[in-house]
């Protein structure tokens, strides 16, 4: 069994938009009022309650520009939110909807074939903890089996090496 943690979208790129920054696409992001029906907020893991101001903005979780570099639209409150911080359960936000596309990458942020599969809800630990045993996947994307848009990152906890005690 692999050890996984869940990850939300970086504190960095939130606070980048909240103080008026550029998406992917270097647009401003739009402002919209939440209908409460599915508007999850990509930092905070929690649904955008219904009235509440959110920002929707092209998002990509890559470092750089690749062919692989997927990007799409994401919601995040328009006011500040603590990021997701109980990183070993499955967020809340991953109960809004019956199933999620679970895919892994490489070291190289490629997609490792054959990983992207529809997944139930109630199998996305279970497939996450297979998929990063692989050594070949490096994490693995959460996205929405409807739409493609990415939810949320899985990534196998880091356990530090001990050293030997030579006794």
């Amino acid at each position: 069994m692999t050890a996984i943690r869940f990850a939300a979208m970086p504190t960095r790129d939130a606070e980048h938009l909240w103080s008026g920054g550029r998406d992917a696409y270097d647009n401003l992001p739009e402002t919209m009022i939440s209908d409460g029906d599915g508007d999850p907020c990509r930092h905070c893991l929690q649904n955008i309650e219904e009235g509440e101001a959110l920002l929707v903005f092209a998002y990509r979780p890559f470092p750089v520009l690749q062919p692989y570099a997927e990007t799409g639209p994401i919601f995040l409150h328009k006011q500040p939110c603590r990021r997701y911080a109980a990183e070993e359960i499955q967020p809340p936000m991953l109960t809004m909807s019956p199933d999620f596309i679970v895919r892994g990458y490489s070291e190289n942020d490629r997609i490792v074939y054959g990983t992207g599969a529809v997944t139930a809800i109630a199998d996305i630990l279970a497939y996450g903890e297979k998929l990063l045993a692989r050594p070949e996947i490096a994490y693995v994307h959460v996205r929405s089996a409807r739409n493609n848009c990415f939810q949320c990152r899985i990534d196998k906890v880091k356990t530090p090496v001990l050293a030997e005690t030579g006794a």
